[in-house]
């Protein structure tokens, strides 16, 4: 018989049987960190750490210091400086934000408090952990905090007590902390001199949740914590109901942040390192939200956008609420009739969930519904528009404009705004959704990589365990092919390629920088990747039992690829596994024997080095008998 071509549809197909997506495409069925690119399967590109360095006690940067962020990271932003041409990534994680900045890792969290303190410092010889004592400190446990101007004790180094980096809180008492050191103190007693302990914003100010308790309620907190009807104190972990995460928009070459359910804060470019200030601190501020769940800079008009705020004037807190500052100042809220502050309540929904810009409007987000949120001009400043309901976000991250159209996820479902909401057709939605955290949707996140025309959602899977579960899985939608993948790939937040930055770049949890599309490899160690394709019928009407006894393979191939081939004669029957066959560049053809009706095929690479691009396969085929 002729050779028949094996033609795949692009995408893989998950919710319906195999035998029907092979009948349907036939379509691929199963595959991890594969892409499609002009309807072809590929292997997904290759990933490579970016050294970033800490801070020695003067504030240089030390390059034999690589370090990592503390906290999970939730959200970037890349510029490039306008009066210094410096480029400029901002990362808030979960405990910390910072700037960094030709490598070096700047800690500009904010300071809510500062003390000044004479030998606050208790070691124990034998011991890296320091006592701490300041009276009335009012920290929590878990909160940071720096210190400068201290002197060495019993040979814990002045350096290490003045790092950039700061120590995490032990709550101890109302009086005194615990922090540990890397030094190993030789000597028991006080000291440390004159030192002034800067207290970085924390738990009350909504910084420091890296998982949210996933209910409230009787039996909330942890069983035989206190005593029946006593009060919690400072420094006891309470019940938080929504994950810290930030945002970040820029007002020129400066850094407008927010922690969601917090205040906002204002880094200055020209300013150095300094940390960033509350921006209610600055000149002019007047009526600048104490409360908010998400902020944006509106453009080209310049207006601070807040979404979920307090009231003007009270701290009264309203999640549907939107309010603006003036335009071309974001610290004036006070509405005047000689300035366009104001505010707007949406209806739908009971909280804001997420804002993006995009060409013409504001995009918001709320729990039920989305809202377009355009400049029109005084008197009325904004206006606004319902543009869907019933599809709302799942979460702050998970939305994405991509040349002025708008994707996010759902709730159980993915949606694409192109003029007017709908919902994206997915064949991997029931997958997707059934294995995900529910609990954990609010660390869901959106990225897109515009040399590939993808827009992925990475997601916490019900494989992930552990108290602080992170993204671990992703799913992938080329806006081009129309085509589903899947995969897992642990990263917490993405910024697409931008500026000098040619290549997406991504953080992991552990706070570890990666550059993608780099190689082939996981970081010098082998990406494994594989696909496999539904049940194909051999023969024309399916009727017969055909035997295989070549495959000539169209692919690729820098490395190696295996391929292994099932058939099976019935749809629920045993499969007959053949292979797998090492593929080269140079491999003609595959000479097997196979019987079935059916037929699939699985190829696969694990090996370090190796990429490949699938094409049209054929299959020699010719009827046989039943024996």
């Amino acid at each position: 018989m002729p050779l028949n071509v094996v033609q795949m549809s692009p995408g893989i197909v998950k919710d319906i049987t195999e035998y029907s997506a092979g009948k349907n495409g036939p379509f691929w069925v199963d595959g991890n960190n594969v892409r499609f690119k002009n309807g072809y399967a590929t292997k997904i590109g290759g990933w490579k750490n970016e050294a970033i360095f800490a801070l020695d006690a003067s504030g240089n940067i030390d390059t034999g210091t690589a370090t990592a962020l503390t906290g999970a990271p939730r959200k970037i932003l890349f510029w490039r400086g306008i009066t210094s041409g410096e480029d400029f990534l901002s990362v808030g994680t979960h405990n910390h934000l910072y700037i960094i900045n030709n490598n070096g890792l700047y800690d500009i969290t904010p300071t809510i408090t500062t003390a000044s303190l004479t030998n606050p410092f208790t070691t124990a010889s034998g011991s890296a952990v320091v006592t701490v004592a300041d009276t009335s400190h009012g920290q929590q446990d878990g909160d940071f905090v720096a210190f400068t101007g201290a002197s060495a004790v019993n040979n814990v180094a002045a350096n290490t007590l003045n790092r950039k980096a700061g120590y995490q809180i032990t709550f101890v008492n109302a009086n005194s902390y615990k922090i540990t050191t890397p030094d190993t103190a030789n000597g028991s007693g006080a000291g440390g001199g004159s030192v002034t302990a800067l207290y970085l914003v924390g738990v009350d100010e909504e910084l420091g949740t890296q998982t949210a308790a996933p209910a409230l309620g009787w039996g909330s907190g942890g069983w035989g914590e206190s005593t029946w009807g006593t009060p919690r104190t400072s420094g006891t972990t309470g019940v938080v109901i929504e994950q810290t995460n930030w945002a970040l928009s820029l007002w020129g070459e400066d850094l407008v942040a927010s922690v969601r359910n917090g205040q906002i804060y204002y880094w200055d470019a020209s300013e150095g390192y300094d940390r960033a200030v509350l921006a209610s601190s600055l000149t002019g501020a007047s009526d600048v939200p104490t409360v908010n769940r998400v902020t944006i800079v509106s453009f080209p008009d310049r207006h601070l956008v807040s979404g979920g705020c307090n009231l003007l004037g009270t701290t009264t807190i309203d999640p549907m609420l939107v309010r603006w500052s003036d335009q071309e100042n974001p610290v004036d809220w006070t509405p005047r009739v000689t300035n366009t502050a104001g505010d707007q309540r949406l209806e739908l929904g009971t909280k804001i969930v997420a804002m993006i810009p995009t060409r013409e409007e504001i995009f918001i987000s709320t729990d039920e519904a989305v809202y377009g949120m355009a400049f029109v001009g005084p008197p009325f400043v904004f206006s606004f528009r319902l543009v869907g309901a019933n599809c709302g976000t799942i979460g702050i991250n998970t939305m994405m404009n991509v040349d002025g159209d708008v994707y996010w996820m759902g709730k159980s479902d993915f949606f694409l705004y192109n003029g007017s909401v709908q919902e994206i057709p997915c064949p991997v939605q029931f997958f997707v959704f059934g294995r995900m955290n529910k609990d954990q949707f609010d660390k869901n996140f959106a990225a897109h990589n515009k040399e590939f025309n993808e827009v992925s959602w990475f997601y916490v899977s019900t494989d992930a365990v552990g108290a602080n579960p992170e993204p671990d899985s992703y799913v992938t939608y080329n806006y081009r092919d129309k085509a589903w993948s899947i995969g897992t790939i642990d990263r917490n937040c993405w910024f697409d390629s931008f500026g000098f930055r040619k290549v997406p770049f991504a953080f992991s949890a552990n706070g570890l920088l990666y550059n993608h599309e780099v190689g082939a490899d996981d970081d010098g160690s082998a990406l494994s990747a594989f696909i496999t394709s539904s049940p194909m019928e051999i023969s024309p009407t399916g009727n017969d039992i055909m035997l295989v006894d070549k495959i000539i393979p169209d692919v690729e191939i820098s490395g190696s690829l295996r391929c292994t081939v099932f058939s099976k004669k019935y749809p629920n029957d045993s499969t007959i596994t053949k292979g797998p066959f090492t593929l080269s560049q140079n491999t003609a053809k595959i000479s097997m024997r196979s019987r079935g009706r059916q037929m699939s095929l699985k190829l696969e690479s694990t090996g370090t080095g190796d990429a490949w691009l699938l094409g049209d396969f054929r299959v020699n085929t010719r009827q046989d008998g039943m024996r």
